[in-house]
């Protein structure tokens, strides 16, 4: 970035979304590793002469250099930074969730350190044959504590370790409170699925379970809209 902080030249950037701008542009929401998400504006990428359209894709590591003015940027140059991540099935579902994810909590040109790396990290683990559920775990949780809504996994609402064998009553606001069994009225999570959760790698076992935990996590921070990515996610049911 220069000096007066609106352009940046060959900086590490993933594509999250586009749509048609005007008769031949296209309007890009990016994710970049220094400057957070960035609008831009990619001119002429629509025509049947661009050389760029094919670069602007998700989930394809790129090298953007772009001048702001206002809010929105423009495009000066891009080039591939690498191999795009083949993300196939339920997978490019979970790629595009993840994009989603970061459209309606970032906004922009409000960098938070460490989530380009985090995401980076989710689309390596959803291209490899891990854990799906695992790598989106990890996202969720990671991407809630960069914003500075980081969930406590470790101790309760009075400050006292976890016990693994303990059930708890879970507010991703507050904590865990310890209840007397599963049956407990509320958001009912095991110790051990809360203490699991913060550790790295997440088991496959510990994600699944705490796939509720974490969609209540989110909901306060998301909204009433539905998630689009959700709605795709049915088709994959099993």
């Amino acid at each position: 970035m220069n000096a007066d902080g609106r352009q940046a030249l060959l900086e590490p950037g993933f594509v999250l979304h586009t749509r048609a701008y005007r008769n031949t542009s296209l309007l890009l929401e990016v994710l970049t590793r220094a400057h957070g998400r960035i609008g831009l504006i990619a001119r002429g990428a629509r025509s049947k002469r661009s050389r760029i359209a094919g670069l602007l894709q998700p989930f394809q590591p790129l090298a953007l250099s772009w001048q702001l003015r206002g809010e929105l940027g423009s495009l000066q140059a891009v080039e591939a930074a690498g191999r795009p991540f083949e993300l196939k099935a339920r997978r490019l579902v979970s790629g595009f969730y993840a994009n989603e994810l970061l459209l309606r909590l970032l906004g922009r040109d409000d960098p938070h350190p460490g989530l380009f790396e985090v995401y980076f990290t989710l689309l390596a683990g959803l291209a490899a044959q891990g854990s799906e559920a695992a790598a989106l775990r990890a996202f969720e949780r990671d991407l809630l504590a960069l914003l500075g809504y980081g969930l406590p996994l470790t101790h309760d609402v009075d400050d006292h370790p976890l016990s693994p064998e303990q059930w708890y009553r879970y507010d991703p606001a507050l904590g865990a409170t310890a209840v007397g069994s599963q049956a407990a009225p509320g958001l009912v999570v095991s110790g051990e699925i809360l203490l699991g959760l913060a550790q790295d790698p997440v088991s496959e076992a510990v994600a699944k379970d705490s796939r509720d935990l974490m969609r209540a996590a989110l909901r306060p921070h998301l909204g009433d809209r539905p998630l689009k990515s959700r709605e795709l996610y049915l088709r994959y049911r099993h």
